[in-house]
């Protein structure tokens, strides 16, 4: 019965054990893409306003190309005589967008700060909703300081856009930085794993 059970965990587990051995072989495909998100995370760190500006051209191609394939597949149901209308509107509608975003990316990049801003500003309304009507016992103080700071970054995003879109950048700069980072230690650890079984801290099962 136990060598039933056994086998039955050496088998389950065997897919995780190869993943781990795979991964293992490709170590250095983690580190690559770890190194990457660290020169993203220090480029969107030290030059902000470049780096939004990139990802808003990087949108627009985005919906540019999505665009295209809409309308080519709204084309093709014009030939087969089949329901186009929605994919003509979607690809008109994402090639306006993309239009928009290439040749006024400030106006884009306004637009998804506010839409943030408003975020958080019912964030925080709620926050503080909350910590009005809970009991004192339950951190009552922290959710209203929560509150507080969601509601002032909602509002220094509306009344200074500029900023609200730097301090977006430098978050998403400091997290593909640290991101980056953990991902080149997991991958040195893996590498040196190579060869000894059971990769990343995976155990063996008894048999």
């Amino acid at each position: 019965m136990s060598t039933t059970t056994a086998n039955s965990q050496t088998t389950s587990g065997a897919p995780w054990r190869r993943l781990g051995e795979a991964l293992s072989q490709d170590w250095w495909l983690l580190a690559l893409r770890g190194l990457l998100g660290v020169i993203f995370g220090l480029i969107a760190l030290i030059m902000p306003v470049a780096t939004i500006l990139a990802l808003v051209l990087l949108f627009s191609a985005y919906m540019l190309v999505d665009g295209c394939f809409a309308l080519y597949a709204a084309v093709r149901g014009m030939v087969r005589r089949d329901s186009w209308g929605m994919p003509l509107i979607h690809g008109i509608a994402n090639v306006a967008v993309a239009a928009i975003a290439f040749l006024w990316p400030g106006i884009t990049v306004l637009f998804f700060v506010l839409l943030v801003a408003a975020w958080s500003i019912v964030s925080g309304c709620l926050m503080l909703a909350a910590a009005y009507n809970v009991n004192a016992n339950y951190s009552r103080g922290w959710m209203a300081f929560g509150g507080v700071v969601s509601l002032a970054f909602g509002v220094l995003m509306i009344f200074a856009p500029v900023a609200g879109a730097v301090v977006l950048t430098w978050w998403l700069g400091a997290y593909s930085l640290v991101f980056g980072i953990v991902v080149i230690v997991l991958a040195f650890r893996l590498r040196s794993q190579r060869g000894r079984g059971p990769a990343a801290g995976i155990t063996q099962p008894a048999s």
